[in-house]
């Protein structure tokens, strides 16, 4: 029989941080969820809680509504790092 792999225990990053409200002007917390291609990241991946990934999810549609955040990121130009404008 083969061993089941053990993976390390996904956490919660904001509330570690004891975040109560995630603002969409707050990029610097946002970025942890969203890929290369600026896209939300599933809570299996992050190891969001249900209560933060909907918070983040709401603040980074926020945000690229008010265009701080692109919707997509292009597939032709090659980014070398995408959040780098995110300091």
């Amino acid at each position: 029989m083969n061993e089941k792999r053990k993976y390390s225990k996904k956490y919660c990053r904001y509330c570690e941080r004891k975040v109560d409200f995630l603002d969409y002007k707050e990029l610097s917390l946002l970025k942890f969820s969203l890929s290369e291609r600026y896209k939300i990241m599933p809570r299996r991946l992050t190891g969001n809680c249900k209560k933060h990934q909907v918070m983040v999810e709401l603040a980074i549609k926020r945000a690229r509504h008010a265009a701080l955040i692109p919707y997509v990121a292009s597939r032709k130009v090659i980014i070398d790092n995408p959040f780098e404008s995110f300091k």
